[in-house]
């Protein structure tokens, strides 16, 4: 009888700890596309060529096949595992192989 009210405890300690998040579930965080900082985003000027914006920025997650590399866009997501989504787009614009056009969505959370 002892063992009996022993193990109903135990289990009971289980369940308790179950619901109050000890054992919970892990989600890893899902990150896509640019991480672009402020920083680098700044030194980006109208005027620069393609080979500057490489690198400073990377590569361009997109390519638009109808305008060539007259646009690159930069994207960016950020889903923690126990947190709301992040979200951004850089799209930069040429002329001529020179930066014409800077857009930022910013930030969206």
């Amino acid at each position: 009888m002892a063992r009996l009210i022993l193990y109903s405890i135990l289990i009971g300690g289980l369940l308790q700890g179950c619901s109050s998040g000890l054992l919970s579930v892990h989600r890893p965080d899902v990150q896509q596309g640019n991480a672009i900082e402020e920083s680098q985003l700044e030194q980006i000027q109208v005027g620069m060529n393609q080979r500057q914006v490489r690198f400073l920025l990377g590569e361009p997650v997109l390519k638009d096949p109808f305008q060539g590399d007259r646009r690159w866009d930069y994207v960016y997501y950020l889903k923690p595992g126990d947190g709301p989504a992040a979200y951004r787009r850089v799209i930069i614009f040429f002329e001529d192989g020179l930066v014409s056009e800077i857009r930022d969505s910013g930030l969206h959370k």
